[in-house]
């Protein structure tokens, strides 16, 4: 099939959309497909993957994502008649109305993957332009998709929640899963958050729970590494000078090499985050074999299913007693956990099946609806 996706931008970060949505329309390719993503010109790139076509941002607030010659090449594909399926990722930016405005031109199937942005807290929290732009555009190009894709349960009950009727196909993203690499055990052992420093990721409580557990474990230091967004960084930094916080070190954004060996040392990896569709650091860290802490507000309830880690109410109380638990447990107790943690990353997370069932998705939406893949959720 010939398919467009299309993302607000690429960067040379490897997580996120950056990651996730390259790696899948590279495993589409592998599959067979004919495979064209699109984004905005937001800055060079190192390396930039065959496939990718960028477009330069048109006139207005860059938020608002407007380039005149993605609508128009868009257009130009939806009334070729050789494209069979337009699939957007994101939300809030003309770049993510764009497709569905082509789409009904052409008559094409349109999958729309949302990424989070219709969470209860991404609906309350961001931007007075989404006020704005959710009645007079967003909402309207969601209503025209032919069916969603969420990376969870969670999403696809927001997306309900949210009034919308159509199919949901229900396919997490993938992740790679780097060699082996046994952990090693040390004088000072880490608990790492990783990602950006957003009021979304939960530092805010994570910060005062150190606090409570820092003197019953003078082993044991907390990692904070990720790129600032907006300033947060300087108010996580003076919170932590006024709760007199011990052992702690901002660390700052980390890629590449240097990103995955930080997983390695790690002892734990946390993320005790409000809101998050999927949680790639969470699967990264896995991959790693590291043993991760997350909480409810992302869709990662089978730490506990197989005894990868700890998935817990949004909260310092219940954070802090969680710490409690995984900071008292051996070396090699937390060691086995991150081994199951990569085993199920290996086992259930693989670009291939998360490539097979989006092939079968497409194929279903274009084709014989007699019967339902057991992912899609058509009620």
């Amino acid at each position: 099939m010939r398919v467009i996706h299309a993302v607000p931008a690429i960067t040379e970060e490897s997580s996120g959309p950056s990651y996730s949505v390259v790696r899948l329309c590279g495993s589409l390719i592998e599959e067979g497909q004919d495979v064209t993503l699109v984004a905005l010109d937001w800055g060079p790139m190192d390396s930039q993957p065959p496939f990718l076509k960028t477009f330069p941002l048109g006139l207005g607030p860059l938020r608002l994502g407007r380039s005149p010659m993605m609508k128009r090449w868009l257009d130009e594909q939806a009334l070729s008649g050789k494209v069979d399926v337009l699939h957007t990722h994101g939300m809030w930016q003309m770049n993510a109305i764009y497709p569905r405005w082509a789409a009904s031109k052409g008559k094409i199937t349109l999958v729309a993957s949302t990424r989070g942005a219709l969470s209860e807290w991404a609906m309350q929290n961001g931007s007075a332009v989404k006020r704005v732009f959710w009645p007079l555009v967003q909402r309207r190009a969601l209503t025209a998709a032919t069916c969603f894709h969420a990376t969870a349960e969670s999403e696809y009950e927001d997306i309900r929640r949210m009034g919308f009727r159509q199919p949901v196909a229900i396919i997490p993203n993938g992740i790679d899963v780097p060699p082996f690499e046994s952990k090693q055990g040390g004088m000072v052992r880490t608990l790492l958050f990783l990602g950006r420093v957003h009021p979304k990721k939960g530092l805010d409580m994570l910060l005062p729970a150190w606090q409570a557990v820092q003197d019953r474990f003078p082993d044991w230091r907390l990692m904070i590494a990720g790129p600032d967004n907006g300033g947060y960084l300087d108010e996580m930094q003076h919170l932590a000078a006024q709760l007199h916080l011990k052992r702690i070190e901002f660390s700052g954004e980390l890629k590449g090499r240097e990103k995955l060996e930080a997983y390695r040392r790690a002892d734990i990896f946390v993320l005790p985050t409000y809101s998050e569709n999927f949680g790639m650091t969470v699967a990264e860290a896995l991959a790693a074999g590291t043993p991760a802490i997350v909480t409810h507000g992302a869709p990662w309830e089978g730490l506990n299913q197989h005894d990868a880690g700890w998935w817990i109410e949004v909260g310092k109380d219940s954070l802090v007693a969680c710490l409690e638990d995984a900071l008292a447990r051996s070396h090699d107790a937390l060691a086995e956990m991150g081994l199951h943690g990569r085993n199920w990353m290996q086992r259930d997370f693989s670009w291939p099946y998360v490539a097979q069932r989006m092939v079968a998705t497409y194929e279903w939406l274009v084709g014989d609806r007699s019967t339902t893949p057991v992912w899609i959720q058509a009620d």
